[in-house]
Order: structure tokens, then sequence, then C-alpha cells
């Protein structure tokens, strides 16, 4: 299939250079941003593939002299943050690639953001003005390359980091941390697992869902979450069950960071609810919001009877408003083999009051449709947990 017409330079909301075999410009794009020696931070199951290899011989053979760190877990801590900063200031690192999945790319921004920072890294969380506190000149230029579709953190200014001492994942921002190169080349994804597969593409359309469902007035976000849902609906099935269909593979990258663009509207509580059981559970991000997908909406429903019913038109659906919504992300669900309830993944009910506490409390919650107390997120988190749509 020639997918030529498909490769394409964008600057929104970032330089992106979309299509396959992009990757062959990863050294330029260094270069472009002033760098001469990159350290490429990837997590170990990916540092240990070829592509990572491929990378930094081509980084090296121009003349850059590329690193790697790859010590960070599936939901990167603040030590994995700054064990980084410290690779990065032994190897006399000038930038970034931040290469892989959301884990990857959340944790070689907040390095890119530490290396030049002066104080402890949850000085930074996004609460208040805390991103004032930011040396600016002081960080590091970041190349983003995902090699899952999924949470689209190659176009978002922040990064999810746990907090291991306090067992809760926090977000550090600033404006400055949107990487400023993005790479999308599909060829890159077409090894991933169809599990994974399933899970980081349901982590994409939860991403438009939420900001598509979020009150706040932000019309060009909520069109950006509609076609982003379109595109999940049409090509992540294609996707999961073929990974070498790589228009499919394209089309869902591209969703990815259509997900993370749009969600500057608000996410909700999916992710107020995914965020404590990260952290709580070590669960997987993507996963998590797949389960919790139906059992948020049905919470949500009389809150969100008209922006489904426009949902359900726009994709075309074949039952009509919210109803057909709900049929479409269980029977998604279900064609994806994602599991229907949390205690399919392993989660159990020791911590029911403390997970609806912090969800109550997570910076997601605040753009829900309707605000929900503690109670009420135990709760759904409960429904949930026992598969009680």
């Amino acid at each position: 299939m020639d997918l030529s017409h498909f490769r394409m330079n964008w600057n929104y909301p970032t330089s992106v250079r979309v299509g396959v075999g992009r990757i062959a410009e990863l050294n330029a794009a260094c270069r472009e941003l002033g760098m001469s020696a990159p350290l490429l931070v990837t997590d170990p199951g990916l540092a240990a593939m070829p592509m990572i290899d491929t990378a930094l011989r081509q980084c090296r053979d121009s003349g850059l002299k590329a690193g790697l760190f790859h010590q960070i877990k599936g939901n990167p801590t603040g030590p994995n943050v700054m064990d980084g900063v410290a690779a990065f200031k032994a190897g006399g690192h000038d930038g970034v690639i931040a290469y892989g999945g959301g884990s990857a790319l959340d944790a070689g921004k907040a390095i890119a953001l530490m290396v030049g920072q002066d104080r402890p890294l949850w000085d930074f969380e996004d609460v208040g003005d805390n991103a004032s506190r930011v040396n600016v000149a002081g960080m590091a230029p970041v190349v983003a390359v995902p090699t899952t579709a999924g949470t689209g953190s190659e176009v978002g200014r922040a990064a999810v980091i746990t907090d291991d001492q306090a067992h809760i994942k926090r977000i550090i921002f600033h404006a400055r941390m949107l990487p400023a190169i993005v790479i999308l080349d599909p060829e890159l994804t077409v090894g991933l697992p169809p599990k994974i597969t399933a899970a980081t593409g349901m982590d994409a359309l939860s991403h438009s869902l939420e900001a598509y469902c979020s009150p706040l007035y932000h019309p060009m976000a909520e069109g950006i979450a509609l076609e982003g849902m379109r595109l999940v609906k049409d090509y992540l099935p294609r996707a999961t069950a073929k990974g070498s269909d790589v228009e499919a593979r394209l089309q869902m990258l591209v969703a990815s960071s259509m997900g993370a663009t749009a969600f500057q509207r608000g996410l909700g509580a999916m992710h107020a609810l995914a965020h404590p059981l990260g952290a709580l559970y070590d669960a997987h991000h993507g996963l998590l919001n797949a389960v919790l997908m139906p059992y948020v909406l049905q919470a949500n429903r009389a809150h969100i009877e008209g922006p489904m019913a426009r949902l359900s038109r726009y994709l075309g659906l074949p039952k009509a408003g919210f109803a057909g919504v709900l049929d479409w992300v269980v029977n998604l669900r279900g064609e994806l083999e994602i599991p229907h309830s949390l205690g399919d993944i392993g989660i159990d009910d020791a911590r029911i009051e403390q997970v609806g506490r912090m969800a109550e409390v997570d910076p997601s919650a605040g753009t829900n449709p309707v605000p929900y107390d503690a109670q009420t997120y135990s709760r759904i988190f409960e429904k949930a947990l026992h598969g009680r749509l």
C-alpha cells in the first residue's frame, strides 16, 4: 500500500514529522535543536530491541555523542527521573531523545526539565503557580519518538510521575516541557503485541472521550476529540488484529497525539480513578482507563446525554444517543479482549475508601462533567471492581 500521501510535516501543537521511515531524520532533528550529545531515554524492554541500537548508531554515525538511559519503571518514579538527571550530567549531554511508550516519554521530559533545576522534583507539581519556579534557561531540548499509540505524551506539556513515598501519581507541568520535535513513524509500532496495542489504543480513546465530555468551553479541542475518536473506531481493531497494518498503526499514532492535544480541555473521572489505582497497584494506565470507561460513562450519563447524541451521529453508530455510545464502548472492549472488571486485572477491594479519597483530589477530577465526592468515587470503583455496569 502506498502511504506516501500520509508523509507530512505539521506545526500543531508542536513540530511533528509524520510518516513511514521518518525515524531516519532523528539525527537531523537533534542537530536542529542544537544537540551534540543527546541522551536517549527509554524503558528496559525497548532498550534490548534492535530499534534502539539502530537509533543510537544512526546518531553516532552522524557525529552525535549519543548516550542511553533506560532505568525506568512502567510507572516512572521520582528516583527514576533523578537517576536520569545524574546520567545526563555524568555523560555531558545537552538534550534528550524521549523514545518509547508513555513511561519513557514522561520520564524523558521530566529529566529534560530537572537537569537545570535546583529545587526538588515535586516542587514543580501542577499545583497553583508552581510552574513559575522553573528555571526555563536550564531546561534541555527534547525530541519525542513514541512507539505506542496511547498516552500522546509526545505532544503534552506534562509528565505523570509516581511519588513512591506517598504512593500517588503527581503531574509535573511546564509549558516548555512540550517536546520541540516529534517523530511519528508507524513502523516503530508494528511489533507491539495485541494486548498492549489494545490497552494503549483505549488510553487514546479515553483522552478524547473525556476531553469531549469536559464542561469547559474549548470548541477547538472538542473538534479534535471527535475526530480522534473516529480514528480509534476505524483503526484500533485493525491495528490490534494485524500488527503489520502500517496504515492502521499510523492512524492510531495520530489519534493518540490528537487525544493528548484535546485534553487541554480537561479529563475526568476515568483518569481521576486510574491515577490512584496505577500508583497503588502499579497497574497499566491504559488498561485501567479501558476497564473503567463504561462505568464512568454510566455514572456521568445524566450530564452527557447531549454530547453523546452528537458523538453517536458523528461515529455513525447503529444506535443513537448515550445507549449507542455505551454499546460501542462495551463491544469494542470485547472485540479487543479487554477485561470487563478491575477484579479481572488483579485489583482488590482493600483500598476502596482510599482510592475514593485520592480520586476526589486528583487534578483530573476538576473537569469531570459533574464533581464527585470521595464516596461517589468509591462507589464507581466498587462497581468497576465487580463488573456491575
